[in-house]
């Protein structure tokens, strides 16, 4: 062919375009759009998650092949003995992952005990966690929308967890390309100045949403970053 490029790209459209269709995400209602910005209401969903450390990047592999590793059949189906029957899990997207604190660990006492004035304001507290340099983090996949907690197979790894996340609304800023920690901080810094903006209150973390396999193009990629609010 005598144009390399243009296959390529016709390619990863393919590509694309079948993981789409053949992956489930979960509903959401759109409340409003701005721009590259939607507010969404989430109805309830059930996700399998587990806690990683390390940089952004080594987290994520940690905590995709832990997930992977159960919903691919390291589990224990409902009904059957413990050292039987497995059951696959169909992938879902998006693989998302959050900033959470660090492991708790005994520190030794010191002197002196010093007080200092809070930050003005309740809304202090509530200042995202940064993403970036995060060493501690959660990443999930949502659970087939055909599941309930009864229903899916119990991880055989306990590091793996089931737990059902209630209905939900979120800020998302959607874009394109590669991930990197300046980059994934950056876009949580828009989303973060644009709620401050609208006067509207985010709770808890930022997550990072991926939707597509790695081989998909940059150009191609869907990320999102997501802020539950008020």
């Amino acid at each position: 062919m005598k144009n390399p490029l243009g296959l390529l790209i016709v390619l990863a459209l393919g590509l694309a375009g079948k993981t789409a269709m053949a992956t489930e995400e979960p509903p959401f209602e759109i409340l409003s759009r701005h721009d590259a910005i939607e507010l969404r209401r989430y109805p309830a969903f059930i996700v399998a998650e587990t806690f990683v450390e390390g940089d952004m990047d080594a987290a994520s592999g940690k905590g995709f092949r832990a997930i992977a590793d159960y919903i691919f059949g390291n589990n224990v189906a409902v009904g059957s003995a413990p050292d039987k029957g497995s059951e696959k899990i169909a992938m879902t997207a998006p693989v998302t992952m959050e900033p959470v604190k660090a492991a708790s660990q005994k520190i030794a006492m010191t002197a002196p005990v010093t007080l200092e004035p809070a930050p003005a304001g309740e809304l202090a507290s509530l200042t995202p966690k940064a993403l970036q340099g995060a060493r501690r983090w959660r990443v999930h996949f949502v659970m087939p929308s055909a599941y309930t907690l009864k229903t899916l197979p119990k991880p055989n790894n306990p590091a793996v967890q089931l737990r059902e996340v209630p209905a939900k609304t979120w800020a998302v800023l959607s874009y394109s390309g590669l991930n990197t920690e300046a980059k994934v901080q950056q876009r949580t810094d828009e989303l973060v100045a644009w709620l401050a903006g609208q006067k509207i209150t985010s709770v808890g973390n930022p997550q990072l949403a991926r939707y597509n396999p790695p081989w998909t193009l940059p150009m191609f990629r869907r990320n999102e970053i997501m802020l539950e609010i008020q």
